[in-house]
């Protein structure tokens, strides 16, 4: 007799701080522009706003929806496994269809990474038939970034000239281009370049870490309120933060390449543990960030709708303010948007138990 798998409005406060940080973030970025004309509305403060917000979102507000995309397969496909049913062809399906969903929001965005996930999530299937030692091993083998290790012992560089190449005609298309001009130059570029930009950046091992790691911690119910799991969050809270700390004051040098992403990570599990920790320890907290879970239940839907909104506040076609707002300026925009999108997800709940998208994802899913 299984475990049931009850609601963790934890993860769901996780995910709804992802979804927003990934929004704030991507205002930063200008939703990918980076111009070299020069910013009309700037403030003395732009570089520090960047700079900090590049240290705490930064490849760590996607990690930890690629994290919690695992738990969610890990429940799904726990509970199939109950009723004595295999997930397996069910959820190889779903990821079909989060492919199309992220095919829609490329067109959009040219950053997507629905379609890496759903490539990801494929992997998790053969996984979760190992035994939790195995899979531990996985995840250490993925988490210690193998491909950069192999780069840094050999001596052997990648050439990453497609990529620059891509980001000059994308970047130029939303500059100059009409809103058909850039769905297309999206959709036909847009795949390569986000793989590519995983492999540049060291997320093509560490994502996929973060997915089995997030499934792992569903297998062992690290999410749910009880002494010996906050006291491993604790724990790994303590020694992620202390890191953290450490590694702020080293130089990389030739390293960076390896340790960047690695730092990334520790600064990602320092976060998550402190939410976590803080969720179950103060009421306070709890009463706060439900306002997330609210927002996070929507995920999906916010992902798509920060795309649309974004890209048409900073692309050309749209408001162009691309070159118009400085960093902070960015930021502001960003906050604006999630606040939005929030008023949105809470008038939607009124009268839904699931999000438009989330809805209809389920269906057919179970079509």
């Amino acid at each position: 007799m299984g475990l049931p798998n009850t609601r963790i409005e934890v993860a769901d406060a996780l995910r709804g701080i992802a979804v927003a940080g990934i929004i704030l973030y991507h205002a930063v970025e200008h939703f990918d522009i980076f111009t070299k004309k020069a910013i009309v509305h700037t403030l003395p403060c732009d570089q520090t706003v960047g700079e900090v917000m590049a240290w705490l979102l930064s490849g760590k507000m996607y990690g930890i929806f690629a994290m919690l995309f695992g738990l969610s397969f890990f429940i799904m496909n726990d509970n199939q496994q109950q009723k004595g049913k295999s997930f397996a062809g069910r959820f190889a399906w779903r990821m079909c269809l989060l492919f199309m969903f992220g095919i829609v929001n490329v067109a959009f965005y040219d950053g997507d990474i629905l379609m890496l996930y759903a490539c990801y999530g494929l992997l998790l299937i053969p996984v979760s038939y190992l035994p939790s030692k195995a899979v531990w091993g996985i995840i250490g083998l993925l988490a210690i970034q193998p491909v950069e290790l192999f780069l840094l012992l050999t001596g052997t560089t990648l050439d990453h000239s497609r990529l620059f190449d891509i980001y000059d005609q994308v970047i130029s298309m939303h500059e100059h281009g009409t809103f058909w001009e850039n769905a297309l130059m999206n959709l036909r570029y847009g795949f390569e370049l986000n793989f590519r930009y995983n492999l540049f950046s060291g997320r093509l091992t560490q994502l996929l870490c973060l997915f089995i790691l997030g499934m792992q911690l569903g297998r062992q119910r690290l999410f749910y309120n009880r002494d010996e799991n906050l006291q491993v969050w604790h724990t790994v809270l303590g020694i992620s933060a202390t890191l953290t700390i450490v590694l702020s004051y080293v130089d990389f040098g030739h390293l960076e390449i390896w340790l960047r992403p690695i730092y990334n990570l520790i600064i990602l599990l320092m976060i998550v543990s402190a939410v976590v920790s803080a969720w179950y320890a103060f009421e306070g907290v709890r009463r706060v960030l439900h306002h997330l879970c609210i927002f996070g239940r929507m995920s999906l839907t916010n992902y798509l709708l920060q795309s649309i909104i974004g890209c048409f506040i900073f692309c050309d076609y749209g408001l162009a303010c691309y070159y118009k707002l400085g960093t902070t300026y960015a930021v502001l925009v960003g906050l604006g948007m999630v606040i939005a999108q929030y008023c949105l997800a809470r008038i939607w709940f009124g009268t839904h138990q699931r999000g438009p998208l989330e809805g209809l994802w389920r269906k057919l899913t179970w079509i």
